[in-house]
């Protein structure tokens, strides 16, 4: 039997702490996986629904979205994964009791972690104006509170109707259609929190906003730079791919402002040599930069690059590119002494990094939020671009642009259409599909649309799936900007703080999860998904429903369809909620790549959709080669006596959601708000190891965005830099601290100043 709910909010002002660890994984990672699993759902629960994770005939991982080999372990899961399979297929329950003894108000004042803890949501629950609870609702009812809202705005652009990365591709593909059929382009997601950077920059210099590498690829390279990223807990089976690619004879580069336990050892649990031994060391070189500095640093391996004999793919960048004489210039200033300031490094570390590049005849770069959460994001992966293109690694095997997105199929919703500036091309296709004609200007991103709630300008906030409230910048403001809203509605699975941050009127809509049957009227449905490299497959729960009144996602948005767009709409929402291959052949007639959809989704092993710079070496920029960028170098500084605050996960976390009170590779037990600073730093900042300070952001516009009770660690971070764990410091990051011109949230880089303060 399955433990209950914690029955009160934990105490988490007083972690414990030890010394961070130097490896990953091995056998405490899968008792503590499996110690997770079976309080959610039950020794025998567990054991058959971990066994379906990420197979074949079985159902995608809710978590990363990391690809699966062809031949799969019988446990193709990490720790994290489990993790996330268990809060789905939990046996706990949030019923309609549940909130008759909660009101709102209650809810509000509990953390994320104990609202996630209590269970899956079982029916609709409507918040009237005025009211303190929540009750129950009927489908019918709900669908028509939804359609009143919607039909009496002023205008379509007065919704806002956000995606969470977790939507399947035909549920990402209906919802996209029923709003533009609505009339709007609102239709901001959480890439644009996240991965925006690097679609704005690899489509202007390789014109495919995607990875270019299969997993095939890192299995062949023979250097692969893995750069502000922490796959050990974010990424965990990235580190079976890493291990793989050291048995080939690959070297790792790591570089990243924090040690990363598994990016310095892996005991992969899969093997004897994991369980037994003392596992592999991945990491050949780490590099320990600071915050923000990873445009100086690819600057300078460019100037070095170019002033190396032999050392650049002249045919390549002759047949290839455009814009290299430019770029040369810009590179070949490279200054040693600002880049030595801008990253912290030393000579002789830039020198044998720069050697290992120079063995390398095939490089991969992999990057995730520690390189696009920054305001010069986009030209600092334009610069990894230009690194990988002096020497030709774009379009060959073991080669190539790696993006490491976070959650599964993520990249999949963009794919579908899920985004706030469709390509005209894709509009045209949908209106020579569909029969109507949809709106061509562009709406709102998540930045963009928190200011039009906040200004009156946005009146329905619609969310399928996601923790808007708490994955959203500066706190206080988004909190502000929803309760501004005529109606808010979240799809979800399990309670979360955007349930308790509403609009005047509020509905939980509660939907099926990944690991649990569809049936429709067409009878067994499945989805389908697309990982971080552009593989698309299938995904097939088996669990029982957690309720009778569960939706499927497809369903709730075909059924609201037709409330709101009424016998006017000539798409066939009713067909499409019956049987999901009718939705997928629609997808096949309108986005390139996923012609013959259905058929081909029939392979167990899925497909790959087509990326022309990888696959032909041909590239749909507007140049219609590989384009080389300048742009002038920039890198967050603090003044002095401030620090450079990064945000990030801990090891029992995913996004916003909180699996647990512990960081296990860092040491930290039993709590949250904690700050990791260099005991150099904390030590001139008169800062004892274990006191306690209020994290306090600066930014121009001279407001004080304050987080409290922090306890500070010391930590062997980068100098002058310190990190804490969101959604408890999002309070800290400006909503107008964006990134030039992708607009993501510089959640990497807030200058923040620690006051002394005592425990709470």
């Amino acid at each position: 039997m399955a433990a209950k709910p914690p029955a009160g909010d934990p105490i988490q002002d007083a972690p414990e702490v030890t010394p961070p660890q130097h490896a990953a994984a091995g056998l405490p990672a899968v008792g503590h996986s499996l110690r997770i699993a079976q309080q959610q759902m039950g020794v025998r629960r567990t054991a058959l629904t971990l066994l379906r994770v990420n197979q074949k005939d079985g159902f995608d991982c809710p978590g990363c979205a990391w690809p699966e080999p062809d031949k799969r372990h019988a446990a193709e899961f990490c720790e994290n994964g489990a993790k996330a399979v268990a809060e789905e297929a939990t046996l706990r329950r949030v019923t309609p009791d549940f909130f008759a003894a909660h009101p709102v108000a209650d809810l509000a004042t509990r953390s994320g972690y104990w609202l996630g803890q209590q269970g899956r949501l079982t029916q609709p629950m409507y918040l009237p104006e005025g009211a303190e609870r929540y009750e129950p609702v009927t489908w019918d009812r709900a669908f028509d509170i939804v359609a009143d809202e919607l039909t009496a705005l002023g205008s379509p652009d007065e919704a806002v109707f956000y995606t969470s990365g977790r939507t399947s591709n035909e549920a990402a593909f209906l919802y996209q259609l029923f709003a533009r059929e609505f009339g709007t382009n609102n239709l901001p997601d959480c890439s644009n929190m996240c991965h925006e950077s690097s679609g704005s920059a690899l489509t202007e210099t390789l014109g495919v906003g995607k990875g270019s590498v299969l997993l095939e690829d890192l299995y062949k390279a023979d250097l692969i730079v893995v750069a502000g990223q922490n796959p050990g807990t974010n990424h965990p089976r990235m580190l079976s791919a890493l291990e793989k690619a050291k048995a080939n004879g690959a070297k790792i580069i790591s570089i990243n402002p924090l040690p990363e336990a598994g990016l310095e050892r892996f005991k992969n649990p899969q093997n004897a040599r994991g369980i037994a031994g003392g596992g592999t060391a991945l990491t050949d070189l780490f590099l320990q930069i600071r915050i923000g500095g990873d445009q100086a640093l690819f600057r300078l391996f460019n100037k070095l690059i170019l002033e190396t004999e032999g050392a650049t793919d002249e045919e390549f960048i002759r047949e290839h590119t455009h814009g290299f004489e430019e770029f040369a210039a810009e590179a070949r200033a490279a200054d040693w002494e600002e880049t030595l300031r801008a990253t912290g490094l030393d000579r002789a570390e830039i020198d044998r990094a720069l050697r290992m590049v120079l063995d390398s005849k095939r490089t991969i770069v992999c990057w995730a939020m520690g390189l696009t959460q920054h305001k010069h994001s986009v030209p600092t992966i334009r610069e990894v671009v230009n690194f990988l293109l002096l020497r030709g690694n774009v379009g060959r095997p073991g080669a190539g642009v790696c993006p490491v997105r976070g959650h599964s199929n993520v990249q999949g919703d963009r794919t579908m259409g899920i985004f706030e500036r469709p390509a005209p091309a894709f509009l045209d296709a949908l209106e020579r599909e569909f029969g109507f004609a949809p709106p061509r200007e562009h709406g709102f991103d998540v930045v963009r649309a928190i200011r039009a709630l906040r200004d009156g300008r946005a009146k329905v906030f619609f969310a399928m799936g996601g923790n808007f409230v708490a994955a959203s910048p500066d706190t206080e403001v988004t909190e502000s900007a929803m309760r501004t809203a005529r109606l808010t509605v979240h799809v979800s699975t399990k309670l979360n703080r955007s349930h308790v941050v509403t609009g005047a009127r509020a509905l939980i809509l509660p939907t099926l999860g990944r690991t649990e049957r569809d049936v429709q009227g067409g009878g067994p449905q499945f989805v389908t998904v697309e990982d971080s490299m552009g593989m698309v497959h299938a995904s097939r729960g088996r669990l029982e429903p957690a309720s009778s009144h569960l939706l499927s996602e497809p369903a709730i948005v075909c059924r609201l369809a037709r409330r709101v767009l009424g016998p006017g709409s000539h798409t066939p929402w009713e067909e499409f909620e019956k049987d999901y291959a009718r939705v997928r052949d629609r997808i096949a007639a309108v986005i390139p790549g996923f012609e013959d959809f259905n058929d081909r989704v029939s392979d167990p092993s899925g497909f790959a959709l087509p990326h022309a710079p990888r696959d032909s070496r041909s590239f749909p920029t507007t140049t219609g080669k590989a384009n080389f960028t300048a742009a002038p170098v920039e890198y967050p500084e603090a003044p002095e006596g401030r620090l450079l605050l990064q945000t990030l996960r801990s090891h029992d976390q995913y996004n916003t959601t909180i699996y647990g009170l512990d960081d296990r590779y860092r040491g930290i037990k039993n709590g949250r708000r904690v700050v990791l600073v260099h005991p150099e730093d904390a030590q001139e900042l008169g800062l004892a190891d274990g006191s306690y300070v209020d994290l306090v952001g600066e930014w121009k516009d001279g407001t004080e965005r304050r987080a409290t009770g922090f306890r500070v660690i010391h930590y062997p971070t980068a100098r002058g830099c310190a990190a804490s764990y969101y959604p408890e410091t999002n309070v800290l990051v400006p909503l107008d601290a964006t990134a030039d011109t992708s607009n993501t949230p510089a959640s990497k880089s807030v200058v923040v100043r620690l006051e002394q303060t005592t425990p709470a």
